[in-house]
């Protein structure tokens, strides 16, 4: 390796905004800020909201509802 060309690795904190977590970890930053981490995110704390899918239902069964009363 040349020297003299390459950033300084170093240990790093990771800070997540959303719930304030912090973790170390190694790289050419001192500090780096996330939105999200794995102790917030919905996929890996199994809460996850399925708003937009949960309408798309509902107005499907609306429609099925709707096509039983006119067959009848």
């Amino acid at each position: 390796m040349k020297k003299g060309i390459h950033p300084n690795y170093q240990k790093c904190k990771v800070v997540c905004v959303s719930c304030g977590a912090e973790f170390e970890t190694g790289s050419v930053l001192k500090e780096i800020r996330v939105d999200t981490c794995s102790k917030c995110h919905p996929f890996y704390t199994g809460e996850q909201k399925f708003v937009q899918t949960a309408g798309r239902i509902d107005k499907f069964n609306k429609r099925v509802a709707q096509a039983q009363k006119a067959n009848k």
